[in-house]
């Protein structure tokens, strides 16, 4: 354990240029804890993808795209703001936390009644409309996900990564014997649920047990409309991203057929399996990006180029060999008869680039707090999205899609060149692309040890 976590020391500081101390720790721990995730749930979705076929899980992928559309709101764009809150005043824990779980068990209930007239209004069958309900119900216990963003702000993720391990286990436990007794379509469904109550469990647990204190949350009507004040344009842009990310499926099931569609989401997975690498190391460093900002404007810019080095760099090393051996990669993880999906994955693997910068430079806008901008770029990136399937599904199928998603999420990330508060961060990131900005971090390596 000591020797792997050595090596991936060594291996992390080379790519970001990130101090040795508590977030490159707490770093490990995420990425640790993702790469265990992403590797079981690859393994599960293979033989999910075999087991169900391009039409079913086609359908289980809608129903999940569907819900995740309404999902976004649950969330009230609180994650990083009270990240943000509990760093800069961790003694008003008990307040921040209590008044966000209230805030979102609320949002929750709305969230699963807005599913239900939406379903009625777009006029779903029985079976995907069963599919979908069945998925929602997880929206009530995401609400304790406040927990996991206490242990972010405190640099202690490791804790969350113990009860995250333990959910992923018994639901992929559950998902093998579901395949292996040849189940119903609805059970896979229910097992998202599954995995969300398990997961609430294991946080409230996990917080009562290293919190050192009592369970002591508390509702304020200020904090409250301090939170949703500044979350407000992060929620309008939460459902915007949620909208420009799933639309996709959507208009290819009601433009195609459900198989086309099973075809396309087993690209896209292969893709989405890489995103938690962004989630991860911008979560784990986003204290220190709040610190830095505290010490002084260079020390501050110094930090957003690491992150956009590392993330971009990242991101190209995965991007190269997918389109190379892309067609090698479909039918290896999903058989012969998935292989229309291999020209699919060769184009979407290319917007990985655009998310990860995309996900970096959204900590430069909570630091700054221009929501507004966060919410405007995602609104560009959505309806660039919308337009281009709308007009490329019907000419060239699911490829049509994959290329609308390439251009609509770096139009989302690169239009920050609009407004003059954030144009300089298009600068930083084009000099990680070209690696210009390793001949500063040679000027800069001895402000790095700090």
């Amino acid at each position: 354990m000591s020797l792997s976590k050595n090596i991936f020391n060594k291996i992390f500081l080379k790519l970001s240029y990130l101090s040795t101390n508590k977030y490159t720790e707490n770093t490990y721990w995420l990425l640790a804890e993702r790469i265990i995730r992403i590797s079981i749930n690859l393994f599960i979705t293979i033989y999910l993808v075999r087991y169900l076929g391009p039409q079913k899980f086609g359908l289980l992928s809608y129903a999940i795209s569907y819900f995740s559309i309404f999902s976004s709101f649950a969330s009230l764009g609180l994650d990083n703001i009270l990240v943000r809150e509990l760093v800069s005043d961790a003694d008003k824990k008990n307040l921040l936390l209590g008044t966000s779980i209230y805030l979102r068990l609320i949002a929750a209930s709305a969230t699963i009644l807005l599913v239900m007239i939406a379903i009625l209004v777009t006029g779903e069958d029985f079976l995907t409309s069963i599919l979908i309900i069945s998925i929602s119900s997880s929206v009530i216990f995401q609400s304790f996900n406040v927990i996991d963003y206490y242990f972010q702000a405190m640099v202690q993720s490791k804790y969350v990564v113990y009860s995250q391990f333990v959910s992923l286990i018994i639901a992929s436990v559950v998902k093998i014997l579901l395949i292996y007794y040849k189940a119903n379509l609805i059970y896979f469904a229910i097992t998202i649920t599954l995995e969300s109550i398990l997961l609430a469990l294991g946080l409230y647990f996990i917080y009562k047990k290293y919190n050192f204190g009592k369970l002591n949350w508390q509702f304020s009507y200020e904090v409250s409309k301090k939170l949703l004040k500044d979350s407000f344009p992060l929620i309008l842009s939460s459902i915007v991203i949620a909208v420009y990310m799933k639309i996709d499926q959507i208009m290819i099931k009601k433009m195609l057929t459900d198989s086309e569609l099973g075809f396309y989401a087993s690209a896209v997975k292969v893709c989405e399996s890489f995103y938690f690498i962004p989630m991860a190391l911008t979560n784990s460093v986003f204290p220190a990006i709040i610190n830095a900002k505290k010490k002084g404007e260079k020390f501050y810019k110094i930090r957003l180029q690491q992150l956009y080095n590392s993330v971009t760099w990242i991101s190209i090393g995965i991007t190269i060999p997918i389109t190379i051996f892309a067609p090698q990669i479909i039918t290896s993880l999903y058989g012969e008869k998935f292989i229309s999906a291999s020209p699919v994955l060769q184009i979407y693997i290319w917007s990985t680039v655009a998310t990860f910068l995309g996900v970096a430079s959204s900590q430069f806008l909570i630091a700054e707090n221009f929501t507004k901008i966060s919410f405007y770029r995602t609104l560009i990136g959505m309806i660039t999205n919308v337009v281009l399937n709308f007009i490329l599904i019907p000419r060239i199928g699911i490829i049509g899609s994959a290329i609308a998603t390439l251009i609509s999420y770096s139009a989302a990330t690169f239009s920050l060149v609009l407004w003059k508060d954030t144009y300089k961060q298009i600068i930083m990131m084009i000099k990680a692309v070209f690696l210009i900005s390793i001949i500063d971090y040679w000027k800069n390596r001895k402000e790095l040890s700090r």
